[in-house]
């Protein structure tokens, strides 16, 4: 388990650095795919609820040094979704394309309603995502492209990332 943790928090950290230095330089409606929630979701459905909140935790911690959002709220959104993703695990056939791709969809649903929670509770400081609006519906678009990409690749590395038996 901890091998898989590791490299997860590892491919997500990759992920989040070229998400924010190679696809921020792409001029595409200032939206960017989240390609390390896929790698979390990828990682969780197939690992399980307790390898998805640890990987989410510290993938998270890592993009709340990177990011200006307030300290906390990338740790806590990935860890959320690291653990409901993981109680999936084993529970549907992972085929090629259409599972991920739900997953991918989910995943950014519960991202933005987790946003739109804490928009609530801590008002200002965390900026809301708004269902109606054209950037949420672009990155789910995008994530839902990346999903069944990212995980065809991501079961090229199955030593490393799902755990053995």
């Amino acid at each position: 388990m901890i091998r898989s943790i590791i490299w997860t928090v590892i491919f997500c950290i990759a992920a989040i650095i070229v998400q924010s230095t190679l696809i921020g330089m792409i001029p595409f409606a200032k939206v960017k795919p989240d390609l390390a929630l896929v790698i979390l979701v990828f990682s969780a459905y197939v690992n399980g609820t307790m390898t998805g909140q640890v990987s989410g935790f510290f993938s998270g911690l890592f993009q709340d040094f990177l990011s200006a959002s307030p300290p906390g709220m990338n740790c806590l959104m990935r860890t959320l979704i690291g653990a409901l993703t993981g109680i999936f695990k084993g529970a549907f056939f992972l085929d090629f394309f259409l599972m991920p791709l739900i997953l991918c969809i989910i995943a950014t649903f519960l991202k933005a309603f987790i946003l739109f929670i804490l928009h609530l509770i801590m008002g200002q400081v965390i900026p809301a995502i708004s269902f109606t609006t054209s950037p949420f519906w672009i990155e789910l678009g995008l994530n839902a492209f990346c999903g069944p990409l990212l995980f065809f690749l991501l079961k090229r590395f199955k030593p490393m990332l799902i755990e053995r038996r």
